[in-house]
């Protein structure tokens, strides 16, 4: 079957270790475009935090953000959206805090990114990787009816399992998930970037017998499982270079170019 969509995670996927797009990648792209087949950014990240990679290289596609909770098209018209109630953050915000975890946290609406202190070294990190900029508040900023679709937290990197585990344990119901040494992304029940692509490819009328994805991390393992071609980057952890064995090359090296040029997506120029 000709493939008829194409899935990249952002971090340590898309864009290389200095957060840059490569030329290669970029021209990518643009071929997959010309011949009408989406290339969809998927990523934990806001729309904020995406939107400026496509105004950087000029190009537009599909985004779906809060690893599935919010999906936009092109032309950045919600698609699907779905997240947590005010008083669900509110609970969980409260648990973080009572047990003085090491970590801060950060809550997203939409385009809203709410911090509890801009000033800490993690968030003004963020913040410069993704040219987004946060709000020092509570969520109780936020509307009564406010969809909240992540709440993120940066975590001190030898704390983050023993978090993710008392976080699991507290709210079963909410979908929570490592997606790097530091960060645990909390979402709605049943988001996950594996729900994003079936509802994207629902919407479109797109077989999932047709698609492919590219990912570097833990949180993309369901998408990655979901896909009918999976693209694992060279620069995942190595336990997950174990479990999939179409690894393309490093985000560093070109990986997704040279994963369409084996999909036969794309010619060697591009």
């Amino acid at each position: 079957m000709t493939y008829k969509i194409v899935f990249s995670d952002v971090d340590g996927t898309l864009l290389n270790s200095e957060h840059q797009l490569l030329p290669n990648t970029l021209a990518s792209i643009r071929a997959l475009q010309k011949r009408d087949i989406p290339f969809v950014i998927i990523s934990a990240r806001s729309p904020s935090g995406i939107y400026p990679i496509q105004e950087e290289y000029d190009f537009r596609s599909p985004v779906i953000s809060y690893s599935g909770a919010l999906i936009l098209d092109e032309n950045r018209k919600v698609l699907y959206s779905k997240g947590v109630s005010r008083k669900v953050a509110k609970d969980v915000i409260d648990f973080i805090e009572k047990n003085d975890f090491d970590c801060t946290w950060n809550i997203y609406s939409m385009d809203t990114w709410i911090v509890k202190d801009k000033k800490d070294p993690r968030v003004i990190r963020e913040e410069n990787i993704v040219h987004a900029m946060a709000v020092e508040g509570t969520v109780d900023m936020l509307d009564d009816d406010a969809d909240i679709g992540k709440i993120l937290c940066m975590c001190n990197p030898d704390c983050i399992l023993d978090i993710e585990q008392k976080l699991k344990e507290a709210f079963p119901a909410l979908s929570i998930a490592k997606s790097s040494d530091i960060l645990l992304e909390i979402m709605p029940t049943g988001v996950t970037k594996s729900s994003a692509v079936k509802t994207l490819c629902k919407l479109w009328d797109i077989p999932l017998e047709a698609t492919i994805a590219f990912g570097d991390n833990y949180n993309d393992i369901e998408m990655l499982e979901t896909v009918a071609q999976p693209f694992l980057m060279g620069n995942a952890p190595e336990e997950l270079q174990k479990r999939f064995q179409n690894v393309t090359a490093s985000n560093d090296e070109d990986g997704i170019y040279k994963g369409l040029i084996r999909a036969g997506l794309i010619g060697i120029e591009g």
